[in-house]
């Protein structure tokens, strides 16, 4: 039983290129044989996608080219370049709203926009669908450029080389701002819980210095008891809300002292 191939069965290119072709698309490559060139390239890869979608373009010795799913002619090839530029277009639309985002949550929370990047779940979406088209980008210009050297005089193959540069250069580009962003990002955060959880240690260290400061005369006062005659037990309510307004009013300034900001250190 002859297995079925990939390869359009109205195409009369060489049999070997139908017997290196498996079942699943493989990686992507160019295959040349009596003057017959044939690409297997990868459609523009999704962020969950294990297997991914192929397209297979020929080009006869004549130099007429023919797609699997683009037509034919060397617009053929074209338009697959075409899909992945927008592809990239589009993470790029995504890395400016996640930037505007974080600019705007910027200004509603008093930061400098200079200084604010943005938030990590925008960044790791946006890095999660870069990571393969960056590497399909850059397999996809290694297969170009063999197929150039392949058929050096074919202009075609000279521009598609050229296009698929740009575009792996674009993704890579678009790759490491967004991860730079986003290590930029996780270092501010490391630093503000640094700078509270010294804040925290601080108040910590100046409350215990207060209980330690009246822990004796508290302790003593329990042990031997302070009940003094003041000639207050019978005026009614009013001393005593006096005493508890009192002591709010000072807890209030131990708490105002607890949370002063502390000087930066040179």
């Amino acid at each position: 039983m002859q297995k079925k191939s990939l390869i359009p069965a109205t195409w009369t290119v060489p049999e070997v290129f139908r017997e290196r072709l498996g079942r699943r698309i493989g990686r992507q490559r160019m295959m040349i044989a009596d003057g017959h060139l044939l690409l297997v390239l990868h459609a523009p890869p999704l962020p969950d996608e294990e297997n991914r979608d192929g397209c297979l373009f020929w080009r006869d010795p004549n130099g007429e080219w023919r797609s699997s799913e683009h037509g034919g002619g060397p617009i053929a090839v074209s338009k697959h370049l075409t899909s992945f530029e927008d592809a990239v277009d589009k993470l790029d639309q995504l890395e400016a709203a996640s930037e505007g985002n974080a600019l705007n949550s910027a200004k509603e929370h008093h930061y400098d926009g200079a200084d604010f990047v943005g938030r990590a779940d925008d960044y790791f979406v946006l890095l999660e669908s870069l990571l393969p088209l960056h590497r399909t980008t850059t397999h996809l210009h290694q297969v170009l450029q063999e197929a150039r050297k392949a058929i050096p005089g074919d202009r075609d193959l000279i521009n598609f080389r050229d296009l698929a540069y740009e575009l792996e250069r674009q993704a890579q580009l678009l790759y490491t701002s967004a991860k730079n962003a986003l290590e930029f990002d996780i270092a501010r955060r490391s630093e503000q819980h640094a700078k509270a959880s010294h804040k925290m240690a601080t108040s910590a260290h100046r409350l215990n210095i207060l209980v330690g400061f009246f822990f004796p005369i508290a302790t003593l006062s329990a042990v031997f008891g302070v009940n003094m005659v003041h000639g207050y037990e019978d005026k009614g309510p009013l001393p005593f809300l006096a005493m508890v307004s009192a002591g709010l009013l000072i807890g209030f300034c131990l708490t105002m002292f607890l949370q002063r900001p502390e000087a930066e250190s040179e």
